[in-house]
C-alpha cells in the first residue's frame, strides 16, 4: 500500500509533538517528586551513623515500658516516713545527710578536747581563732572527709557558774569558741564526761544551748535524765546509725560531776550500768549500726582496768557494733568482742601541753557492717596535733600492735580480727 505525501508529514509533526510531550512529563515527574524521596530517606539515619549516647538513650526508651517513660524515680528510702516527719525527727534526735559515697558511710572518731583559754592548749589559736594552727591542716582534712565526726567535749561552753570548789581542774569555755567544732568538721560531741559540769548545771545548760545554736547536736548530758541518756540517730542514705554516750567517772556514791535526775540537768553516768545497757538495746531495735562512746579507764595507764574488761562484753551483748572509749589522756589497747572491735582509748587529741601519742579512728559501714576499721597516728605535741608519717607513724603503730590482742594491725594502721 501506497501512502500519499499529503499523510506522512502530518503524521511525522504529529509523533515528534507526542514524543516531546511524554518526555516533558516524564522530567516534570521526576522534578516534582525527587525532592520527596530525599526528604524520606534523610528522616532514617542509619544506626552506625548516629552518636552513641542517643543511641543508648533510645534503647533504653524502647526496653521501658508505658509506666517508665520519663525521668527514672530514684528508689526510696526505707526510713522515708521518718525522714518526712519533721516533728518526729526532731523529737527523737535523728538527723539527716547524704553520704559522700553512695551505700557506705564513713565515721570518724577522736579523743578529748579543750578551749579553754585560760589553758596552753589554746595558745596558738587565742589570737585570730585560727583552729588549723592547733589541729593541723592536714588532721583537718582527714576529720572534715568523714561523713560523721564525733570527739569528747571536755568542758563547758558558758560565761556563767562558779567552779566545783575542792576541784582541782575545772573547764569552761567562751561560747565562741564552739565554731572551733565547726571549722574542724565535727558533727557531733559528747558530754559524757567529768568536766562538762566543772561549773554547775547553769554552764552546763548554757552548753546545751551554744550547740544547739551551733547546729552541733550532742550525746551523753542532758536538762534531765531522759534527754542525757536518749541516743543520737543520724539517718545516712539507707543507713540509721545510733550514738549513745555514758561515763563511768568519777566512781563516787556522790560525784563532783552531777548525773542527770528526772528534774535536774547532768551527765548520763554508767558506773551502775542498767540503764546504759537498756538504752543500747533500745538503740539497737531503731537503727541498723549502734555505736557506745564511753568515758571510762584510770588516767595514765594502759593498762586496763577492772571496770572497763566488765562493761566492755556487756555493752556488746546489749547490741552495740563498735565500742570507742576515752579519758586515761593516753593510747590504750585495741580488742575485739564477739566481732564488735573496742578501742578503750583514743586518748587526748587537743588538750594540754604535754607531748603525747594519740590517734584516730575511722570506720567505714555499709548496710552489711564494718567494711573497714583503720587507726590513724597523731601527735599532741608543743599545743599542736600533727599526723604522723613515715618511721614516726609505724613507732606509733608498733605499739598499738604491742597492747592489742587478737587484732592485726598492717602498715597503714587497718585492723583486722
Amino acid at each position: 500500500m501506497r501512502l500519499h505525501r499529503s499523510f506522512i508529514l502530518p503524521f511525522f509533526i504529529t509523533l515528534t509533538a507526542a514524543v516531546a510531550a511524554g518526555v516533558l512529563a516524564l522530567a516534570a515527574h521526576q522534578w516534582i517528586m525527587e525532592p520527596v524521596k530525599t526528604q524520606k530517606t534523610d528522616a532514617i539515619v542509619p544506626r552506625e551513623s548516629r552518636p552513641q549516647e542517643r543511641i543508648e538513650r533510645e534503647d533504653e526508651s524502647a526496653l521501658k515500658g508505658p509506666e517508665s517513660e520519663g525521668e527514672e524515680m530514684e528508689k526510696p528510702s526505707k526510713y522515708q516516713e521518718q525522714l518526712a516527719d519533721a516533728a518526729y525527727m526532731e523529737e527523737n534526735n535523728i538527723y539527716a545527710m547524704e553520704p559522700a559515697v553512695p551505700g557506705q558511710v564513713t565515721l570518724a572518731f577522736a579523743g578529748d578536747v579543750l578551749f579553754d583559754d585560760h589553758y596552753a592548749i589554746t595558745g596558738p589559736v587565742r589570737e585570730d581563732g585560727d583552729i588549723s594552727k592547733g589541729v593541723l591542716p592536714e588532721v583537718m582534712e582527714r576529720m572534715q572527709s568523714a561523713d560523721i565526726m564525733m570527739l569528747n567535749n571536755e568542758f563547758a561552753y558558758s560565761d556563767r557558774g562558779v567552779p566545783t570548789e575542792g576541784k582541782q581542774f575545772t573547764f569552761r569555755a567562751r561560747p565562741q569558741t564552739v565554731s572551733y567544732l565547726t571549722d574542724l568538721g565535727v558533727d557531733l560531741v559528747s558530754l559524757a564526761n567529768n568536766h562538762a559540769y566543772d561549773y554547775g548545771p547553769e554552764a552546763l545548760t548554757d552548753t546545751f544551748d551554744t550547740l544547739r545554736e551551733a547546729g552541733i547536736p550532742y550525746v551523753g548530758a542532758g536538762r534531765d535524765i531522759s534527754e542525757a541518756r536518749k541516743p543520737v540517730y543520724f539517718i545516712v542514705g539507707d543507713i540509721k546509725i545510733a550514738f549513745v554516750s555514758a561515763t563511768q567517772i568519777e566512781r563516787l556514791d556522790t560525784p563532783d560531776t552531777k548525773e542527770a535526775t528526772e528534774d535536774s540537768p547532768g551527765v548520763f553516768r554508767c558506773w551502775n550500768g542498767d540503764k546504759l545497757l537498756e538504752t543500747i538495746r533500745e538503740a539497737d531495735e531503731n537503727s541498723d549500726f549502734v555505736v557506745a562512746y564511753i568515758h571510762w579507764g584510770t588516767e595514765n595507764q594502759t593498762e586496763l582496768d577492772w571496770a572497763q574488761l566488765k562493761q566492755a562484753p556487756e555493752l556488746v551483748d546489749a547490741g552495740a557494733d563498735l565500742v570507742i572509749g576515752d579519758h586515761p589522756h593516753c593510747l590504750q589497747p585495741i580488742g575485739v568482742i564477739g566481732g564488735v572491735p573496742v578501742i578503750y582509748s583514743l586518748g587526748n587529741f587537743w588538750f594540754n601541753s604535754k607531748t603525747l601519742d594519740t590517734g584516730m579512728v575511722e570506720v567505714v559501714i555499709n548496710e552489711e557492717g564494718i567494711v573497714s576499721y583503720q587507726f590513724i597516728p597523731c601527735l599532741q605535741s608543743g599545743c599542736k596535733t600533727a599526723l604522723l608519717q613515715d618511721a614516726e607513724k609505724e613507732r606509733v603503730l608498733a605499739f598499738m600492735r604491742s597492747v592489742s590482742e587478737g587484732v592485726q594491725i598492717d602498715g597503714d594502721g587497718y585492723v583486722t580480727w
